[in-house]
């Protein structure tokens, strides 16, 4: 799906997922392969600072001084007009807004050519410049997607953090939405899926952010989250009948196994749910640099919520039967329950002797009445002290 927005995509974000590639262990045909695509971007685009990071990060990288003494000259003569438009504006005593406006630019051609040193510190001057809260969050955006190209999490949580702050003062709607899709990319990077999905399906509806990822993309993004995170009523109504999603159908087929995989879980069809499952993990999460980390997690916890979804249904219910619904051995489910029953991630327990899982939900009614007998306690706790607080005061007016 084709989105049109007037922000410079830059850095371009395609590059960090190739050299993404790069650190994985893909084979020696797909490297060759990668590392050809770079080299052409670089050489098409002149991105000579970003020839010299890749030649630092990977030793097969190749690397032709020549070319890259060739590139670095082009960039020069873009890098000194814009040095010396700069330097005029200064000692012609033009408005802030000329300044303000030349740095930008000399900043936001250190990002395109992926000058990460240059880019921040342009940036960050350009930042002191600014005097509207639009300008500021369009350029602290632009910080936030160079870290992103880098995977610096911390920084992208620092520059998100003042990006709040200024949409709170008086952000308009479209850096909002914005705003929502970075926060839940971080937010999925870090492992944070609950409120990842919460963002990504909402973005869903007004994604505009094509400068850091494509609409496919980020509802890739929203599936992983939601499928892990949402109930199964929420899942049905937010994900699987979601206008978003079923749009990109067609225009996606990658997306296949993820949605096939979210399919089976809802409507307890678990014959092929572990042929979904692998399918999603090899190709949509170990090839993807937000994901990859989480592919194991990931893995894990669907299979601990599809058995608790099948669990549900049952007093108890033989190993055999389970193992066949799932399609895999007994001897693999058994081990696998045992990595979730001891840290109560599922309530039941394996009678080996007879072959049977049986289930023993929580008592909700019982734990409800514990929890409002303590919160009662911590209430009167709260009261006494207030009390005697109120007493304290008094005595002290009267004497």
């Amino acid at each position: 799906m084709e989105i049109d927005s007037d922000i410079p995509q830059i850095p371009d974000y395609k590059l960090s997922e190739k050299e993404f590639l790069l650190t994985t262990n893909i084979d020696s045909r797909h490297r060759k392969q990668v590392i050809e695509e770079l080299v052409e971007a670089i050489k098409k685009d002149n991105l000579a600072p970003y020839y010299k990071h890749l030649k630092t990060e990977f030793a097969d990288f190749p690397f032709d001084e020549s070319l890259y003494n060739e590139l670095a000259a082009k960039n020069e003569v873009v890098i000194s007009e814009l040095k010396q438009k700069l330097k005029d504006a200064e000692d012609d005593d033009e408005t802030e807004l000329d300044v303000l406006g030349t740095t930008v630019k000399l900043a936001e051609y250190y990002t395109e050519i992926i000058d990460r040193t240059n880019a921040t510190e342009t940036l960050k001057k350009a930042l002191e410049l600014s005097q509207s809260t639009g300008s500021k969050i369009d350029l602290l955006l632009t910080l936030t997607r160079v870290e992103f190209f880098f995977h610096d999490y911390p920084l992208v949580s620092k520059y998100l953090d003042q990006i709040k702050t200024l949409i709170d003062k008086g952000g308009d709607w479209e850096r909002r939405n914005r705003f929502k899709t970075y926060n839940g990319i971080y937010l999925l990077a870090t492992r944070n899926f609950t409120e990842a999905g919460k963002l990504l399906i909402d973005s869903l509806a007004t994604f505009t952010s094509t400068e850091l990822c494509s609409y496919e993309q980020v509802a890739h993004y929203a599936i992983v989250a939601g499928v892990l995170s949402l109930e199964r009523v929420d899942l049905k109504s937010k994900i699987i009948d979601s206008p978003e999603i079923l749009s990109i159908y067609s225009s996606a087929p990658e997306l296949e196994p993820l949605l096939n995989l979210t399919n089976s879980l809802y409507t307890c069809q678990y014959s092929h749910f572990f042929q979904y499952l692998l399918e999603s993990y090899d190709k949509l999460l170990l090839p993807n640099k937000y994901l990859y980390k989480h592919a194991n997690y990931f893995l894990r916890e669907m299979r601990c919520k599809a058995y608790g979804q099948l669990l549900e249904s049952y007093k108890s219910l033989s190993l055999k039967s389970m193992a066949q619904n799932f399609n895999i051995t007994e001897d693999f489910l058994d081990q696998d329950l045992c990595n979730f029953i001891p840290n109560k991630k599922l309530n039941c327990t394996i009678d080996k002797v007879n072959g049977i899982i049986e289930t023993n939900r929580p008592d909700n009614k019982n734990n409800q009445y514990h929890l409002l007998i303590k919160q009662g306690d911590n209430l009167l706790t709260k009261l006494q002290k207030y009390g005697t607080a109120v007493k304290l005061s008094g005595a002290e007016r009267v004497a």
